[in-house]
Protein backbone atom coordinates (compact mmCIF):
# COMPACT_ATOMS: atom_id res chain seq x y z
CA UNK A 1 0.00 0.00 0.00
CA UNK A 2 1.57 3.33 -1.01
CA UNK A 3 1.98 5.57 2.03
CA UNK A 4 1.52 9.29 2.64
CA UNK A 5 5.24 9.64 3.29
CA UNK A 6 7.77 9.37 0.42
CA UNK A 7 8.36 5.80 -0.73
CA UNK A 8 10.09 3.79 -3.44
CA UNK A 9 7.50 3.32 -6.24
CA UNK A 10 9.23 0.09 -7.29
CA UNK A 11 7.86 -1.54 -4.15
CA UNK A 12 4.34 -0.65 -5.29
CA UNK A 13 4.98 -2.18 -8.73
CA UNK A 14 7.11 -5.25 -8.00
CA UNK A 15 6.53 -5.99 -4.31
CA UNK A 16 8.85 -5.74 -1.33
CA UNK A 17 10.26 -7.87 1.47
CA UNK A 18 8.59 -6.62 4.65
CA UNK A 19 8.71 -8.02 8.21
CA UNK A 20 10.19 -11.31 7.03
CA UNK A 21 7.48 -11.84 4.39
CA UNK A 22 7.15 -10.81 0.76
CA UNK A 23 4.34 -8.32 0.07
CA UNK A 24 3.27 -8.60 -3.55
CA UNK A 25 3.04 -5.56 -5.80
CA UNK A 26 0.65 -4.59 -8.56
CA UNK A 27 2.35 -6.68 -11.27
CA UNK A 28 3.35 -10.34 -11.46
CA UNK A 29 6.19 -11.45 -9.19
CA UNK A 30 9.65 -11.17 -10.81
CA UNK A 31 8.22 -9.59 -13.97
CA UNK A 32 9.32 -5.97 -13.37
CA UNK A 33 12.24 -4.70 -15.48
CA UNK A 34 13.24 -1.05 -15.15
CA UNK A 35 14.73 0.93 -18.02
CA UNK A 36 16.98 4.02 -17.87
CA UNK A 37 17.05 4.10 -14.04
CA UNK A 38 19.87 6.69 -13.85
CA UNK A 39 18.27 9.27 -16.17
CA UNK A 40 15.27 11.43 -15.24
CA UNK A 41 15.12 9.87 -11.79
CA UNK A 42 11.87 11.61 -10.79
CA UNK A 43 10.05 9.21 -13.15
CA UNK A 44 10.30 5.40 -13.12
CA UNK A 45 9.75 3.55 -16.41
CA UNK A 46 9.88 -0.12 -17.27
CA UNK A 47 8.06 -3.24 -18.37
CA UNK A 48 6.10 -5.78 -16.34
CA UNK A 49 3.37 -8.40 -16.68
CA UNK A 50 -0.16 -8.25 -15.31
CA UNK A 51 -1.65 -11.73 -15.18
CA UNK A 52 0.86 -12.77 -17.82
CA UNK A 53 0.09 -9.85 -20.17
CA UNK A 54 3.16 -7.68 -20.98
CA UNK A 55 2.64 -3.98 -20.19
CA UNK A 56 4.54 -0.71 -20.31
CA UNK A 57 4.73 1.06 -16.96
CA UNK A 58 5.30 4.69 -15.92
CA UNK A 59 5.34 5.60 -12.23
CA UNK A 60 6.40 8.60 -10.15
CA UNK A 61 9.26 8.94 -7.71
CA UNK A 62 8.02 10.54 -4.48
CA UNK A 63 11.42 10.94 -2.80
CA UNK A 64 13.95 13.74 -3.21
CA UNK A 65 16.38 12.75 -5.98
CA UNK A 66 19.62 14.13 -7.41
CA UNK A 67 20.42 14.97 -11.01
CA UNK A 68 24.13 14.71 -11.81
CA UNK A 69 25.46 16.76 -14.71
CA UNK A 70 29.01 15.60 -15.52
CA UNK A 71 31.87 18.00 -16.16
CA UNK A 72 32.48 19.04 -19.75
CA UNK A 73 35.61 17.16 -20.96
CA UNK A 74 36.41 20.02 -23.36
CA UNK A 75 36.43 22.64 -20.59
CA UNK A 76 39.10 22.19 -17.87
CA UNK A 77 37.31 24.75 -15.68
CA UNK A 78 33.99 22.88 -15.56
CA UNK A 79 32.92 20.77 -12.58
CA UNK A 80 30.28 18.14 -11.99
CA UNK A 81 26.96 19.69 -10.91
CA UNK A 82 24.53 17.97 -8.55
CA UNK A 83 20.98 19.36 -8.62
CA UNK A 84 18.21 18.37 -6.22
CA UNK A 85 14.91 17.29 -7.76
CA UNK A 86 11.74 17.11 -5.66
CA UNK A 87 9.45 14.11 -5.86
CA UNK A 88 6.07 14.17 -7.63
CA UNK A 89 7.33 16.80 -10.10
CA UNK A 90 8.19 16.61 -13.81
CA UNK A 91 11.56 18.12 -14.75
CA UNK A 92 12.88 18.49 -18.33
CA UNK A 93 14.83 15.23 -18.21
CA UNK A 94 12.03 13.18 -16.62
CA UNK A 95 9.38 14.65 -18.95
CA UNK A 96 11.59 13.72 -21.94
CA UNK A 97 12.06 10.26 -20.44
CA UNK A 98 8.28 9.87 -20.08
CA UNK A 99 7.58 10.86 -23.70
CA UNK A 100 10.35 8.58 -25.00
CA UNK A 101 9.06 5.61 -23.00
CA UNK A 102 5.50 6.13 -24.32
CA UNK A 103 6.81 6.25 -27.90
CA UNK A 104 8.78 3.03 -27.40
CA UNK A 105 5.84 1.20 -25.82
CA UNK A 106 3.57 2.25 -28.69
CA UNK A 107 5.64 1.97 -31.85
CA UNK A 108 8.36 -0.52 -31.04
CA UNK A 109 6.67 -2.96 -28.67
CA UNK A 110 2.88 -2.59 -29.09
CA UNK A 111 2.26 -2.70 -25.33
CA UNK A 112 -0.73 -1.55 -23.29
CA UNK A 113 0.32 1.21 -20.91
CA UNK A 114 -0.20 1.79 -17.19
CA UNK A 115 0.52 5.29 -15.86
CA UNK A 116 0.51 5.57 -12.07
CA UNK A 117 -0.17 9.30 -11.95
CA UNK A 118 1.07 11.01 -8.80
CA UNK A 119 2.34 14.37 -10.05
CA UNK A 120 1.82 17.79 -8.47
CA UNK A 121 2.82 19.47 -11.72
CA UNK A 122 5.78 20.55 -13.83
CA UNK A 123 8.80 22.37 -12.47
CA UNK A 124 8.45 25.84 -13.96
CA UNK A 125 11.58 27.69 -12.87
CA UNK A 126 13.73 29.74 -15.23
CA UNK A 127 16.33 26.97 -15.40
CA UNK A 128 13.64 24.46 -16.40
CA UNK A 129 12.27 26.83 -19.04
CA UNK A 130 15.73 27.04 -20.60
CA UNK A 131 15.80 23.24 -20.31
CA UNK A 132 12.79 23.15 -22.69
CA UNK A 133 10.33 21.67 -20.23
CA UNK A 134 7.39 23.01 -22.28
CA UNK A 135 8.59 21.12 -25.34
CA UNK A 136 9.01 17.85 -23.46
CA UNK A 137 5.63 18.24 -21.76
CA UNK A 138 4.04 18.74 -25.16
CA UNK A 139 5.84 15.61 -26.40
CA UNK A 140 3.96 13.57 -23.78
CA UNK A 141 0.66 14.82 -25.22
CA UNK A 142 1.86 14.11 -28.78
CA UNK A 143 2.75 10.49 -27.94
CA UNK A 144 -0.48 9.79 -26.04
CA UNK A 145 -2.57 11.31 -28.85
CA UNK A 146 -1.36 8.64 -31.32
CA UNK A 147 -1.19 5.72 -28.89
CA UNK A 148 -2.82 2.67 -30.50
CA UNK A 149 -3.18 0.40 -27.48
CA UNK A 150 -5.10 0.59 -24.17
CA UNK A 151 -3.85 3.25 -21.74
CA UNK A 152 -4.85 3.18 -18.06
CA UNK A 153 -4.13 6.27 -15.96
CA UNK A 154 -4.49 5.43 -12.26
CA UNK A 155 -4.05 7.79 -9.30
CA UNK A 156 -2.72 5.48 -6.53
CA UNK A 157 -3.54 5.67 -2.81
CA UNK A 158 -2.37 8.92 -1.21
CA UNK A 159 -1.42 10.17 -4.67
CA UNK A 160 -2.52 13.41 -6.28
CA UNK A 161 -2.72 14.75 -9.81
CA UNK A 162 -2.59 18.52 -10.18
CA UNK A 163 -2.34 21.38 -12.65
CA UNK A 164 -0.38 20.88 -15.84
CA UNK A 165 0.36 17.28 -14.91
CA UNK A 166 -3.34 16.44 -15.27
CA UNK A 167 -3.46 18.27 -18.60
CA UNK A 168 -0.91 15.99 -20.28
CA UNK A 169 -2.47 12.67 -19.15
CA UNK A 170 -6.16 13.58 -19.43
CA UNK A 171 -8.18 10.89 -21.27
CA UNK A 172 -9.68 13.47 -23.64
CA UNK A 173 -6.30 13.50 -25.42
CA UNK A 174 -7.18 10.08 -26.88
CA UNK A 175 -10.66 9.08 -25.76
CA UNK A 176 -10.71 5.88 -27.81
CA UNK A 177 -7.63 4.51 -26.03
CA UNK A 178 -7.30 6.22 -22.63
CA UNK A 179 -9.17 5.63 -19.39
CA UNK A 180 -8.58 7.28 -16.01
CA UNK A 181 -9.18 5.76 -12.58
CA UNK A 182 -8.46 6.80 -8.99
CA UNK A 183 -8.10 5.14 -5.60
CA UNK A 184 -10.53 6.07 -2.85
CA UNK A 185 -7.76 7.86 -0.92
CA UNK A 186 -6.37 9.84 -3.87
CA UNK A 187 -6.82 13.49 -4.82
CA UNK A 188 -7.17 15.27 -8.14
CA UNK A 189 -7.68 18.90 -9.15
CA UNK A 190 -5.96 21.90 -10.67
CA UNK A 191 -4.99 23.63 -7.40
CA UNK A 192 -4.39 22.18 -3.95
CA UNK A 193 -6.91 23.20 -1.23
CA UNK A 194 -4.84 26.10 0.21
CA UNK A 195 -4.31 27.42 -3.32
CA UNK A 196 -7.97 27.28 -4.32
CA UNK A 197 -8.98 29.01 -1.07
CA UNK A 198 -6.56 31.85 -1.82
CA UNK A 199 -8.42 32.34 -5.09
CA UNK A 200 -12.07 31.59 -4.29
CA UNK A 201 -12.42 31.91 -0.49
CA UNK A 202 -9.97 34.51 0.76
CA UNK A 203 -9.74 36.01 4.24
CA UNK A 204 -12.33 38.70 3.48
CA UNK A 205 -14.78 35.99 2.34
CA UNK A 206 -14.12 34.00 5.52
CA UNK A 207 -14.71 37.11 7.64
CA UNK A 208 -18.01 37.69 5.82
CA UNK A 209 -18.98 34.08 6.64
CA UNK A 210 -18.09 34.67 10.31
CA UNK A 211 -20.42 37.67 10.51
CA UNK A 212 -23.17 35.62 8.90
CA UNK A 213 -22.80 32.55 11.12
CA UNK A 214 -21.32 33.55 14.49
CA UNK A 215 -23.94 34.82 17.03
CA UNK A 216 -21.32 36.67 19.12
CA UNK A 217 -20.16 38.67 16.11
CA UNK A 218 -23.77 39.32 15.18
CA UNK A 219 -24.36 40.93 18.59
CA UNK A 220 -21.13 42.93 18.43
CA UNK A 221 -21.91 44.34 14.99
CA UNK A 222 -25.11 45.90 16.29
CA UNK A 223 -22.87 48.73 17.51
CA UNK A 224 -19.71 48.43 15.33
CA UNK A 225 -18.10 51.67 16.44
CA UNK A 226 -18.33 50.87 20.14
CA UNK A 227 -17.27 47.22 19.70
CA UNK A 228 -14.63 47.78 17.04
CA UNK A 229 -11.78 46.26 19.05
CA UNK A 230 -13.89 43.33 20.21
CA UNK A 231 -14.94 42.58 16.64
CA UNK A 232 -11.32 42.55 15.45
CA UNK A 233 -10.33 40.28 18.34
CA UNK A 234 -13.20 37.87 17.63
CA UNK A 235 -12.38 37.76 13.92
CA UNK A 236 -8.72 36.99 14.65
CA UNK A 237 -9.65 34.16 17.03
CA UNK A 238 -12.07 32.59 14.53
CA UNK A 239 -9.94 32.97 11.40
CA UNK A 240 -7.70 29.87 11.90
CA UNK A 241 -10.72 27.64 12.38
CA UNK A 242 -12.56 29.06 9.37
CA UNK A 243 -9.42 28.66 7.26
CA UNK A 244 -9.14 25.02 8.31
CA UNK A 245 -12.80 24.38 7.47
CA UNK A 246 -12.36 26.13 4.11
CA UNK A 247 -9.40 23.89 3.27
CA UNK A 248 -11.41 20.80 4.19
CA UNK A 249 -14.33 21.98 2.05
CA UNK A 250 -12.00 22.55 -0.92
CA UNK A 251 -10.41 19.14 -0.33
CA UNK A 252 -13.83 17.47 -0.59
CA UNK A 253 -13.99 18.63 -4.23
CA UNK A 254 -10.71 16.83 -5.03
CA UNK A 255 -11.69 13.35 -3.85
CA UNK A 256 -12.39 10.35 -6.05
CA UNK A 257 -16.17 10.35 -5.52
CA UNK A 258 -16.39 13.91 -6.79
CA UNK A 259 -14.06 13.13 -9.70
CA UNK A 260 -16.34 10.30 -10.78
CA UNK A 261 -19.49 12.44 -10.36
CA UNK A 262 -17.94 15.07 -12.65
CA UNK A 263 -17.06 12.41 -15.21
CA UNK A 264 -13.31 13.06 -15.26
CA UNK A 265 -12.51 9.48 -14.18
CA UNK A 266 -14.21 6.27 -15.29
CA UNK A 267 -14.34 4.54 -11.91
CA UNK A 268 -13.04 4.47 -8.33
CA UNK A 269 -10.75 1.45 -7.86
CA UNK A 270 -9.41 0.66 -4.39
CA UNK A 271 -5.83 -0.53 -4.23
CA UNK A 272 -6.74 -3.87 -2.66
CA UNK A 273 -8.81 -4.77 -5.74
CA UNK A 274 -6.75 -2.91 -8.35
CA UNK A 275 -4.75 -5.86 -9.69
CA UNK A 276 -7.81 -8.04 -10.30
CA UNK A 277 -9.89 -5.15 -11.63
CA UNK A 278 -7.32 -3.96 -14.15
CA UNK A 279 -6.49 -7.47 -15.31
CA UNK A 280 -10.16 -8.00 -16.21
CA UNK A 281 -10.39 -4.60 -17.85
CA UNK A 282 -7.15 -5.08 -19.80
CA UNK A 283 -8.20 -8.53 -21.01
CA UNK A 284 -11.49 -7.12 -22.27
CA UNK A 285 -9.90 -4.13 -24.00
CA UNK A 286 -7.36 -6.33 -25.78
CA UNK A 287 -10.08 -8.80 -26.89
CA UNK A 288 -12.25 -5.97 -28.25
CA UNK A 289 -9.28 -4.47 -30.09
CA UNK A 290 -8.34 -7.83 -31.61
CA UNK A 291 -11.90 -8.42 -32.85
CA UNK A 292 -12.15 -4.86 -34.19
CA UNK A 293 -8.92 -5.37 -36.15
CA UNK A 294 -10.35 -8.49 -37.81
CA UNK A 295 -13.52 -6.61 -38.75
CA UNK A 296 -11.59 -3.66 -40.15
CA UNK A 297 -9.57 -5.97 -42.39
CA UNK A 298 -12.77 -7.36 -43.92
CA UNK A 299 -14.63 -4.06 -44.25
CA UNK A 300 -11.75 -2.06 -45.64
CA UNK A 301 -12.10 1.71 -45.98
CA UNK A 302 -15.78 2.28 -45.27
CA UNK A 303 -17.38 5.19 -43.40
CA UNK A 304 -19.38 4.13 -40.34
CA UNK A 305 -21.60 6.09 -37.97
CA UNK A 306 -19.51 4.84 -35.04
CA UNK A 307 -16.03 3.41 -34.60
CA UNK A 308 -15.71 -0.34 -35.07
CA UNK A 309 -14.82 -0.67 -31.37
CA UNK A 310 -18.06 1.11 -30.43
CA UNK A 311 -20.06 -1.20 -32.73
CA UNK A 312 -18.41 -4.21 -31.06
CA UNK A 313 -19.42 -2.87 -27.63
CA UNK A 314 -23.01 -2.41 -28.89
CA UNK A 315 -23.06 -6.00 -30.14
CA UNK A 316 -21.72 -7.22 -26.79
CA UNK A 317 -24.50 -5.38 -24.95
CA UNK A 318 -27.09 -6.92 -27.30
CA UNK A 319 -25.73 -10.44 -26.79
CA UNK A 320 -27.23 -10.75 -23.31
CA UNK A 321 -23.97 -10.81 -21.35
CA UNK A 322 -23.50 -8.27 -18.57
CA UNK A 323 -21.62 -5.52 -20.41
CA UNK A 324 -20.30 -4.13 -17.08
CA UNK A 325 -18.57 -7.42 -16.21
CA UNK A 326 -15.18 -7.21 -17.90
CA UNK A 327 -14.31 -10.84 -17.24
CA UNK A 328 -17.61 -12.11 -18.65
CA UNK A 329 -17.16 -10.01 -21.79
CA UNK A 330 -13.58 -11.22 -22.22
CA UNK A 331 -14.78 -14.83 -21.89
CA UNK A 332 -17.53 -14.19 -24.47
CA UNK A 333 -15.07 -12.78 -27.00
CA UNK A 334 -12.60 -15.59 -26.36
CA UNK A 335 -15.14 -18.37 -26.84
CA UNK A 336 -17.91 -16.92 -28.99
CA UNK A 337 -16.74 -13.87 -30.88
CA UNK A 338 -18.21 -15.12 -34.19
CA UNK A 339 -21.74 -14.05 -33.20
CA UNK A 340 -20.53 -10.58 -32.14
CA UNK A 341 -18.50 -10.27 -35.32
CA UNK A 342 -21.47 -11.30 -37.48
CA UNK A 343 -23.68 -8.64 -35.86
CA UNK A 344 -21.10 -5.94 -36.54
CA UNK A 345 -20.49 -7.17 -40.09
CA UNK A 346 -24.22 -6.78 -40.90
CA UNK A 347 -23.96 -3.08 -40.10
CA UNK A 348 -20.64 -2.82 -41.87
CA UNK A 349 -21.94 -4.44 -45.07
CA UNK A 350 -24.98 -2.15 -45.00
CA UNK A 351 -22.64 0.84 -44.77
CA UNK A 352 -20.64 -0.52 -47.72
CA UNK A 353 -23.80 -0.84 -49.87
CA UNK A 354 -24.93 2.67 -48.89
CA UNK A 355 -21.51 4.06 -49.77
CA UNK A 356 -21.56 2.19 -53.14
CA UNK A 357 -25.02 3.51 -54.00
CA UNK A 358 -24.01 7.06 -53.12
CA UNK A 359 -21.04 6.74 -55.48
CA UNK A 360 -23.33 5.54 -58.30
CA UNK A 361 -25.27 8.80 -58.09
CA UNK A 362 -22.33 10.63 -59.61
CA UNK A 363 -22.17 8.45 -62.75
CA UNK A 364 -23.79 9.35 -66.09
CA UNK A 365 -26.50 7.11 -67.55
CA UNK A 366 -24.17 5.33 -70.02
CA UNK A 367 -21.62 4.37 -67.34
CA UNK A 368 -24.39 3.23 -65.00
CA UNK A 369 -25.94 1.04 -67.74
CA UNK A 370 -22.58 -0.56 -68.39
CA UNK A 371 -22.11 -1.38 -64.71
CA UNK A 372 -25.60 -2.88 -64.41
CA UNK A 373 -25.12 -4.95 -67.57
CA UNK A 374 -21.85 -6.30 -66.20
CA UNK A 375 -23.52 -7.17 -62.91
Amino acid sequence: MPTKTPYDPRNMLAGVQSNGAFAKGFFDVNSWTETLPDWGKSVVTGRARLGGIPCGVIAVETRLMEQRIPADPANPESREAVLAQAGQVWFPDSAHKTATAIRDFNNAENLPLFIFANWRGFSGGTRDMYGEILKFGAMIVDELRVYRHPVFVYIPPNGELRGGAWVVVDPTINEARMEMYADKESRGGILEPPGICEVKFRSKDQIAAMHRLDPILANLTEDPEKNKDEIKKREASLLPMYTQVAHEFADLHDRSGRMKAKGVIRDVVEWQNARRYFHGRLTRRLAVDALASRIKEQLGDVELDKSVEALVEDAIAASGVNANDDRAVAALLENGSDKVMADVMVKGRAAQVAQFVSELKGLDAEALSAILAQM
